[in-house]
């Protein structure tokens, strides 16, 4: 009996231990090579990139030593729904499993707010554990905006969270992102390499550049990897392929038909950087606020979710809509969180208030109605595509596009249809500017449109670029209007004067370099642009040939975000990628002052008045700045 219940006694012992085993990390020490395909730019319309896609696939296909590929971003190049089918056509190919992010091409031009990719992929994000190493992926950004890349508080969360599971003692860990961690391209890098550290990161694995280097982020090792586009001169493209050893791991790029060759590797028992974070030489300073100390921050509310839109306010509430969904209503006077409610869906466009009820079109195909007072629901409006558009109103009647190629009128009070004009080759993200009798607006087909007010009818359109793409589309900017005239700057670095009635050009200049942001004067006597390198210019709205007022040198740097420029009580409002808002006289240019409220992408400001500005930005804070 004794002997029986011995002999239980170790099998249940035995039995424990075995399960604690199962639970421990596996052990990294097994060789294994993965493939990066990375910028693979796929166009639907031309068949260039398919067949270097096509060409790598069959290649990688006739290996039997590779374990998986890895998919590091811009998947397509216009990141429109179908070029990302295309692509998952051509990766589906693969008989080995694949594991996929978004880059900046998927992210910038998506006319679904970024979720065809989920939808057709399935994710956004990766874990993936193999042969004991952890591999992390996610995005970073921006979403629908031109910036610098950033990684959202909320990849940066689930980051932590992935990391804190596996233990500071747990698997080596290669993290995937598509842009480089580097000042000139990614806002809040010091932001990942400081939360990431501590634990056991072997390298980084970017794209983005198209070419093959190694660098470090503080320290920590990175590969930045070769486009699959064929280079010039050749007929096929290339991948890289990565050999894990038990003590290193060596980098090889594979051109499509010869054979590889290697240019990188690092140790993987090597110690390349400490928990300490360095690099402060090179991290953002706030040394301007000191220079205008009579801007203080009132209040600043984080809400753990990118926000991409400006805020809005109505009767002492401030309303912003978020990444997550979310529209979201604070106290004007402390910043106070009154309610949230959720569309399951991006928020990318501003929303607009009218007769106490807030209007938002939301990337799960749908345009809400909601109480501004409660956040109750008031209506909605199915779409056949995601809603990415910002809205405006005039006179109770609501006017935004849709990316599914449909402009729409709605009563605000009861959500009634009144018109909806198809069409519409492009999908819409701009505020359409509303006249007496037309509405005008961009869209991503290189075409700035105007429609018949009253029945939705088109009245005329402007086309630039076309010969260049849609990148070169003016769908960003929020146009203006003065004096008959239509102002417009888009990304050939024109400001353009197009006569409101009948869309014919009156002139176009690229003396100032200008891009997608714009302002008018209240008085309607001028018009502001912010160019791409430090400066804003001002513009007469009366002349016939372009007449520059002033130029003034904010010292901003190189500058490509979209926002736009608001006059209040005298005074010219704006603000840039990295942070910084700052007012200038309106008849003037004078600086009054400048400060810099963090170092990611400021949305357009909304000024109170000479002395209050509210603030959204792109890691999810809400601000009051007041001027003393």
């Amino acid at each position: 009996m004794r002997r029986k219940l011995f002999k239980k006694a170790i099998l249940l012992i035995f039995s424990i231990l075995f399960s604690l085993l199962d639970t421990l990390p596996a052990k990294a020490g097994e060789s294994f090579r993965f493939v990066v395909l990375t910028d693979i730019h796929i166009n639907a319309k031309k068949p260039d990139a398919i067949e270097d896609l096509r060409h790598s696939v069959d290649q990688i296909n006739a290996s039997d030593h590779i374990d998986f590929i890895l998919v590091t971003g811009d998947i397509a190049d216009e990141g429109d729904r179908a070029s990302l089918l295309e692509a998952r056509k051509g990766l589906n190919r693969l008989k080995k499993p694949y594991y996929i992010i978004m880059g900046n091409h998927d992210q910038k031009w998506s006319e679904s707010g970024c979720m065809d990719f989920k939808n057709i992929f399935g994710y956004e994000r990766f874990r993936l554990n193999h042969k004991g190493y952890l591999f992390l992926g996610f995005g970073c950004g921006p979403m629908m905006r031109m910036a610098l890349g950033h990684i959202s508080p909320e990849d940066i969360d689930w980051l932590k969270k992935e990391l804190s599971r596996n233990g500071k003692h747990g698997e080596p860990v290669f993290l995937v992102t598509h842009i480089p961690m580097l000042p000139q391209d990614m806002d809040n890098w010091y932001d990942v390499t400081d939360a990431v550290r501590t634990y056991p990161i072997k390298a980084f694995i970017n794209g983005h550049y198209h070419i093959n280097r190694y660098l470090t982020y503080d320290g920590i090792p990175a590969f930045i990897n070769i486009a699959n586009l064929r280079r010039k001169g050749h007929q096929f493209g290339q991948y890289n392929e990565y050999d894990v050893t038990p003590d290193s791991m060596i980098v090889y790029t594979h051109p499509v038909g010869e054979p590889r060759y290697r240019w990188g590797g690092i140790s993987l028992t090597h110690k390349y950087y400490d928990a300490k974070p360095g690099s402060f030489n090179i991290r953002p300073d706030f040394k301007v606020n000191k220079q205008y100390p009579q801007v203080k921050e009132a209040w600043t509310v984080r809400s753990h979710a990118a926000i991409f839109s400006s805020p809005v306010v109505y009767k002492g509430k401030v309303y912003t809509g978020d990444d997550l969904g979310r529209i979201n209503c604070y106290s004007l006077r402390n910043g106070r969180l009154l309610w949230s409610h959720h569309t399951h869906g991006r928020i990318f466009g501003t929303p607009a208030i009218n007769k106490g009820i807030l209007i938002a079109g939301s990337a799960n195909n749908r345009i809400y109605g909601i109480n501004a007072i409660t956040g109750k629901l008031c209506w909605q409006i199915k779409t056949r595509r995601p809603v990415v558009s910002a809205v405006a109103i005039d006179k109770g009647i609501a006017y935004i596009g849709a990316s599914d190629s449909t402009f729409r009128a709605i009563r605000v009070k009861d959500g009634k249809l009144i018109w909806k004009s198809g069409g519409i080759n492009g999908y819409v993200e701009t505020r359409p500017l509303v006249t007496k009798e037309k509405i005008i607006f961009g869209a991503w087909d290189n075409t700035l449109y105007a429609l018949n007010k009253k029945d939705g009818s088109m009245s005329w359109k402007w086309i630039t670029c076309a010969d260049k793409g849609m990148h070169f589309s003016p769908a960003a900017v929020w146009p203006v209007a003065a004096h008959g005239k239509v102002f417009i700057v888009d990304p050939e670095r024109a400001m353009t004067a197009i006569d409101l009635q009948t869309g014919k050009q009156l002139w176009r200049t690229y003396q100032s370099k200008v891009r997608e942001s714009i302002g008018l004067s209240e008085d309607h006597q001028r018009v502001y642009a912010k160019t791409m390198r430090d400066s804003i210019v001002c513009y007469s709205t009366e002349t016939k040939s372009p007449k520059e007022l002033w130029r003034t040198n904010v010292g901003f740097g190189y500058e490509h975000a979209t926002v736009m420029l608001e006059e209040k009580d005298g005074e010219v409002f704006s603000s840039t990628k990295n942070g910084l808002i700052f007012a200038l006289d309106a008849n003037t240019g004078k600086i009054y002052w400048k400060h810099k409220t963090g170092n990611t992408l400021v949305n357009t400001v909304v000024p109170l008045n000479k002395h209050e500005v509210l603030y959204t930005n792109e890691d999810g804070i809400v601000g009051k700045l007041v001027i003393q």
